[in-house]
């Protein structure tokens, strides 16, 4: 279970502050100063370090929003709004991390590592192992709970990742994954700064095929009310109970079988109705999905006031995008002829969301995608002050 971070951050007036930078003091609960701790506005380039006498200084764009972050291997990991932090002198209190670990039912083990660590990164990463790797990966740790299915991810350093098809590495910090196989859902939240390696004119293209039509795009063209003009099409959808999809009694069925098997032994015969059920669930969804209203507006979806820009939908999203890869021509980006049709799903269920300029949105675990918008893993993730052409 993530722990509740104690965190104290003291905001100062000063006079004569230029605009748009952030600075002060880290200090621990002692008073002394932290030196080398990472400060950066989660999932950008935009980063500094503090000195040897606590101090820092971080410069940022006109408009630059997001999380502030302070970072430091054996500290507890604060956040808050940069927006709050922008001409104020901080004193920032970090707390020393709990080195004992927690007493948990399911321990993290080096057999869970081996077993399930091709799973983790195809989840994390993406498909190209060969060109986006974690350096550190032995500092992972994995715990599976065979009874409920689940699967538990978690390093106690910061990750760092190695993207050579962008021209980047990352330093993740991994809060959590999760996996459950029975619902099939993965999640995972971290923060994250960016540190270009390479900007080759094959890299810009790289980013620039990772950008069109991802989910950092369309929520961008959210925030500027440019939807249908970025030729995003949005439908209504909702949920209809596929009734080849085992019952909740089934399900009972299934797992209370699953649990005596394990207590007979290795040989035992499985009786058709319970392969039936395990069949059907292994190969349908609980739910198909049906399309209401096609092409729907974004004033549907989206709440606009003076300050803010909200997303927030009963039901479900389907976003489709026709997408033309780029290719180079000289030095010339040019679109490809023949599009392919990108088709993602978005769940807000009632929940709402704060859509940000950079294309981030608040909350973003709580924000359930299917499709191709699934895709946009670490291996095709840009940061967030990423504009086309860089």
């Amino acid at each position: 279970m993530k722990k509740l971070i104690s965190l104290f951050l003291i905001f100062a007036s000063i006079c004569f502050v230029p605009a748009q930078i952030i600075h002060g003091r880290i200090l621990n609960d002692a008073g002394k100063t932290i030196s080398g701790v990472n400060v950066y506005i989660d999932g950008t380039k935009i980063r500094t370090v503090s000195q040897e006498d606590g101090t820092f200084s971080l410069f940022l764009s006109a408009g630059t929003n997001g999380s502030l972050v302070f970072q430091k291997e054996s500290y507890e990991t604060l956040t808050s709004p940069a927006a709050a932090a922008v001409d104020k002198n901080l004193k920032v209190i970090l707390l020393k991390t709990n080195n004992i670990e927690e007493v948990v039912l399911v321990p993290y083990t080096e057999e869970a590592y081996r077993n399930y660590i091709g799973y983790f990164l195809e989840n994390f990463l993406g498909s190209d192992l060969q060109n986006v790797k974690i350096k550190n990966q032995r500092s992972l740790k994995f715990a599976y709970d065979k009874k409920n299915r689940t699967l538990q991810v978690k390093s106690p350093k910061t990750l760092i990742i190695e993207n050579k098809n962008l021209g980047y590495e990352i330093e993740y910090n991994l809060l959590g994954f999760s996996a459950d196989f029975d619902s099939r859902m993965v999640n995972y939240t971290g923060t994250s700064v960016f540190k270009e390696t390479k900007s080759t004119p094959k890299v810009k293209l790289n980013r620039l095929n990772a950008y069109d039509g991802s989910m950092l795009h369309f929520l961008r063209s959210i925030y500027r009310n440019t939807v249908a003009e970025d030729t995003f099409i949005v439908n209504h959808v909702v949920k209809v109970p596929n009734p080849k999809y085992p019952t909740q009694e089934e399900l009972k069925i299934l797992k209370d079988f699953a649990q005596a098997s394990m207590m007979k032994g290795k040989e035992f015969i499985i009786p058709e109705n319970i392969r039936d059920i395990s069949r059907r669930k292994s190969n349908e969804k609980p739910h198909a999905l049906a399309i209401v209203k096609t092409q729907i507006p974004d004033s549907a979806y989206i709440q606009r006031n003076r300050q803010e820009v909200l997303l927030t939908f009963k039901d479900m999203l389907q976003v489709n995008y026709k997408k033309y890869y780029y290719e180079l021509d000289g030095k010339e980006f040019v679109k490809t002829k023949v599009p392919v049709v990108l088709s993602s799903f978005l769940h807000p269920e009632g929940e709402i969301f704060e859509v940000s300029k950079d294309g981030n949105i608040s909350n973003p675990d709580l924000l359930i995608t299917e499709g191709d918008f699934t895709k946009n893993k670490i291996e095709n993730m840009l940061p967030l002050d990423y504009q086309p052409g860089d």
